[in-house]
């Protein structure tokens, strides 16, 4: 069974820019190439082909293969993550950082993610572009296997966005989401709980519903100690 648009299929993938590793989803790999993030999880992830859960260049190479295939694939900058716009790089009044900007500082300004390239008087000139733009990617990938239940598809689409592990029930035409305990307290479940349930329902048609489900659990009663003294 080869890969076909709009299949779930749990990829892995190694990218590199100028022989220089910048995003892998193998940690012994991160951890040797210095690039190590200990709040990440690590492992193949599920994407579906064609809605552009990676790199364009990368989610169109695995149409046609096999699971368990791999190979290498170079991408362009139009293909990868664009080409750099010269119109992306704005002169910015030191006054509107929270500290004193320098060379390389990666900046945060009305919603906007940039990188701080160079320092003229009382400016700072910040490069709003991706820091990856304008570059040629080299990723080598493996498809390790195609997903084919949709509990198993939704549980990989929540965890390509939130970084959690969920269980998911399918019951008729409703979804049940088990939430784990404090989820409300994750920014990252904040921020993408709502892409998560529009695409749920934009690849499952027969979905009709989605249950969020939290649970809570009485505490096990301790055993009363002996007072100190």
């Amino acid at each position: 069974m080869t890969v076909a648009e709009g299949d779930f299929i749990r990829l892995s993938y190694t990218g590199k820019v100028d022989d220089r590793i910048f995003d892998t989803t193998d940690e012994e790999t991160a951890k040797e190439s210095g690039i190590h993030n200990p709040s990440a999880v690590y492992g193949p992830v599920m994407i579906r082909v064609g809605s552009r859960h990676v790199v364009i260049g990368l989610d169109d190479v695995v149409i046609g293969k096999e699971a368990g295939e791999s190979g290498e694939v170079e991408v362009p900058a139009e293909k990868a993550f664009g080409p750099h716009d010269e119109t992306r790089m704005e002169s910015v009044s030191v006054a509107k950082f929270r500290e004193k900007p320098c060379l390389g500082m990666q900046v945060e300004l009305e919603n906007r993610e940039g990188t701080v390239v160079n320092l003229i008087g009382r400016r700072a000139i910040v490069d709003f572009n991706h820091p990856l733009a304008g570059k040629t990617i080299t990723y080598s990938y493996k498809v390790e296997r195609i997903a084919e239940s949709n509990e198993e598809k939704i549980a990989g689409l929540i965890h390509l966005y939130t970084q959690r592990e969920m269980e998911v029930k399918e019951e008729g035409s409703t979804v049940m989401i088990l939430l784990p305990p404090a989820i409300n307290y994750d920014r990252r479940w904040l921020l993408w709980r709502s892409r998560v349930v529009q695409e749920i329902f934009e690849y499952f048609p027969d979905v009709q519903d989605i249950v969020l489900q939290e649970t809570f659990h009485r505490p096990e009663n301790k055993e009363a100690g002996g007072q100190e003294t």
